[in-house]
Formats: structure tokens, C-alpha cells, sequence
């Protein structure tokens, strides 16, 4: 007894076709997990931000905070104006690390605690946005790149700690301004100290630092920026760390309502709105490129002579692959109606009009139980199994004209 034999028809999937189909899927999967597992791993780390003290990174600044604890200087992290303030006293230090996101209640509200405590204020990268309020006397020149740069000025902590890496913001100082100015970058300097007189406590002096690679990890140990770093912040015994955050909420306290969009573009250095408008372009031209780098489409002869029953069945695995039962189906009745018409002596330019063929048709088979206006002009197959069955019923057709 013979046992059956299993055929496998040519619409059932390969192992092949399956994966071709599902790889595309899988691919996401896998790089949503891939990307899921990495933010964890990152956020799992001690990386926080740039100039941040509780940061490891080659842009954070823990190397400075943990030498300034070592020395005695307590530490104090403030991420908004309301905790930077409260924790800033007569022997303390404030460091703010990115003075332009300040808003101008802000700035005016920090300025005022500060003359009142007689604190050190450290500005870091202040820029035109925060200079006229938190510096009077002092405005902003165009910077500069950061490089090695000598003290050239008699301020006791820039001569001990002798060459360091500065640059950024230049400053140009008001006739009248006093002020000790360091490391100068075509004539003009990158760091400034202001004295100041305070309240009945004492002098609050206020230090622009044009640029912050002195408090970053990976420049630290080069030159004198660990030097020049521990004693502006070290001076006093108390630093407050203040991190400004667009998320403080004292950021939105009286600011117009219709001011949104300056806010937002104030925040926007002005380098990036170029390479911006650069990309844009670059985008443009790229497109014109694409666009005409190939020409027109035009027609050729093949290299080669092809079989008929190769190009019909790449056609095939083409309209396969694509899931276009309608243009296969179409294919196939429209080839059906043009070998029909000469056998049913209907013109061909005819054979596509049901309102000659179809009478033509019934004329030929009157006894014929096809529905021949649905095989020949119906819709599109559902599935492949219908559209097998199509092309069937197709031929059975064409037979049976051909031997009526």
C-alpha cells in the first residue's frame, strides 16, 4: 500500500518567503529592545549632563566637586532659583552654570540676592542674554575657540595657576568698569572679575568665566585647570552648584503671555540657526541632485533574448511578492479578451468593451454555464486560492471557444 504523497501548491509560503516577509518586523522588534536596553544602561550609570557635579562623563564635572569636598568645601546641588538662593549665604559661593537660561525675573531676582548676601557669584559662558542684569558695566564680544591661553594680568588666583584652557565669550568692559581681567584672546579677555560691595557683610564679587572646559572631567588634569577651577570656587566655604533647568517653574512667573516664541528662540544659539539654514540647503540641492541625475525614462532593448516562461513567471513572482491579485488578474483577463475577440470575430480593438464582446460570446456558447461577464470583467481576487481558480476558469473558457 503506497503511502499518499503531500504536494505543496505554489501559493503556500516557503520558509524563505516567511522570513522575507516577517524580517522587517522582527528588525523592529529587536532595536526597540536594543534601544530600551541602552537608555536603562545609561540611566543606570552616574552620567547626568554637562557641568553637572554628580556627572562621570568626560563633560561633567565630579572630578572638581569631589576635589573641592576634599578640601572642605561643602557641595550643595540647586536645580532651581528658589533652592540656588535659599542656599547661598555670606560664606558661600554660587556657581551658575549656564546663566543665558535665565529669564530676566530671574536674572533680576538672582542679582538682587546676591548683593544682598555678599556671596561670590561664578558665571560661566554668560552671553549677551544674561550680562546686562547679572554684570552691569560688562557686554558680551564675539567668542572665540578655546585653546591653551597665559594669564597675562596680576589677579593672585590666574599667576598660580599660570596657563589653562579658555575661551568662549570675550568681554568688553564700560569705560569707568573696574575689574581684573585675565587671559585675553585678541585683546580682549575671557575672564573677568568684578569686585563689588554688598551689604554690611562684605564684598560680593562676581567672576565670568568665558568658557567651562576648566571644570570639565577630561580637561582637568591638563595645565593649571584644576588650579584656576579650586580657587575661584574654593574661596568660600559653602558652594552652591546651580544648574539652571527649563523645567523651574519660577521660568514661567510673570512672563508675558504672548512671549513664547522670543523665549524659545532666545535659547537658541545663533551658530546653530546657521548650520541650520546650511543643512537646508544642502538638503536642497541634494534633492535637485537625486532629481536629475538620471534622466528621463527612456525605452531600450533588452541585451538578451529571454524565454517567455521566464518573463512570465518573474512577472509573476514580482505581482506575487507584491500582493497585486488586481494587476495579475487584470493581466490575465485582459489576455484572455484579446486571443477571444479574433475567434469570436470581434475586432481587437473591441475586445475590451463588454457591450460587443460578452454578445458575441453568448452567441458562440448559448449553452454555456460560465458567468462570463464576471470572468472576463469582474472584480479583483480576494486571495491567491481565487485567483488560481481565475486563471482556471479562464482557460476553460478559451477551450471551450476554441473547440465550439
Amino acid at each position: 500500500m503506497s503511502r499518499p504523497v503531500t504536494r505543496t501548491t505554489s501559493t503556500a509560503p516557503s520558509a524563505r518567503q516567511v522570513w522575507t516577509r516577517v524580517r522587517g518586523a522582527v528588525l523592529v522588534v529587536a532595536l526597540v529592545l536594543t534601544g530600551g536596553l541602552a537608555l536603562a544602561t545609561v540611566r543606570s550609570t552616574d552620567a547626568h549632563g554637562a557641568l553637572d557635579p554628580r556627572s562621570a562623563d568626560p563633560h561633567g564635572s565630579r572630578a572638581v566637586a569631589e576635589l573641592l569636598k576634599a578640601r572642605g568645601v561643602t557641595v550643595t546641588l540647586a536645580t532651581t532659583l528658589a533652592e540656588a538662593t535659599a542656599a547661598t549665604d555670606t560664606d558661600a559661593t554660587l556657581l551658575v552654570t549656564t546663566p543665558d537660561l535665565l529669564t530676566d525675573a530671574q536674572q533680576s531676582t538672582l542679582h538682587t540676592a546676591m548683593k544682598a548676601s555678599a556671596a561670590r557669584t561664578v558665571l560661566v559662558g554668560a552671553g549677551h542674554a544674561s550680562l546686562g542684569t547679572l554684570a552691569p558695566g560688562v557686554t558680551s564680544a564675539p567668542s572665540t575657540l578655546v585653546t591653551e591661553r597665559a594669564p597675562a594680568c596680576t589677579l593672585p588666583a590666574a599667576t598660580r595657576a599660570g596657563s589653562v584652557d579658555l575661551g568662549g565669550e570675550r568681554y568688553e568692559l564700560s569705560p569707568g568698569t573696574t575689574a581684573e581681567t585675565c587671559y585675553r584672546a585678541e585683546g580682549l579677555p575671557t575672564l573677568v572679575l568684578l569686585p563689588g560691595t554688598g551689604s554690611s557683610t562684605g564684598s560680593a564679587d562676581t567672576v565670568l568665566i568665558g568658557s567651562p572646559d576648566i571644570l570639565y572631567n577630561s580637561r582637568l588634569d591638563q595645565l593649571g585647570n584644576a588650579s584656576l577651577a579650586l580657587q575661584l570656587l574654593g574661596s568660600r566655604p559653602h558652594l552652591v552648584w546651580y544648574l539652571p533647568s527649563l523645567s523651574d517653574t519660577s521660568a514661567t512667573t510673570d512672563a508675558p503671555a504672548d512671549d513664547t516664541t522670543g523665549n524659545f528662540l532666545a535659547l537658541i544659539p545663533s551658530g546653530w540657526r546657521w548650520a541650520t539654514l546650511q543643512l537646508a540647503l544642502a538638503a536642497l540641492l541634494a534633492a535637485l541632485w537625486r532629481g536629475r541625475r538620471l534622466g528621463p525614462l527612456v525605452t531600450e532593448r533588452l541585451p538578451v533574448a529571454l524565454r517567455a516562461s521566464e518573463a512570465t513567471e518573474g512577472r509573476a513572482r514580482l505581482y506575487r511578492k507584491a500582493n497585486a491579485r488586481d494587476r495579475a488578474a487584470s493581466v490575465l483577463r485582459t489576455a484572455t479578451r484579446t486571443r477571444l475577440a479574433p475567434l469570436l470575430g470581434v475586432p481587437v480593438q473591441d475586445a475590451h468593451s463588454p457591450d460587443l464582446l460578452l454578445p458575441a460570446l453568448s452567441a458562440r456558447l448559448p449553452k454555456t454555464t460560465a458567468d462570463s461577464r464576471n470572468l472576463l470583467f469582474g472584480p479583483a481576487p480576494a486571495d491567491d486560492a481565487t485567483l488560481i481558480r481565475l486563471a482556471d476558469q479562464l482557460d476553460a473558457l478559451e477551450r471551450e471557444v476554441r473547440t465550439s
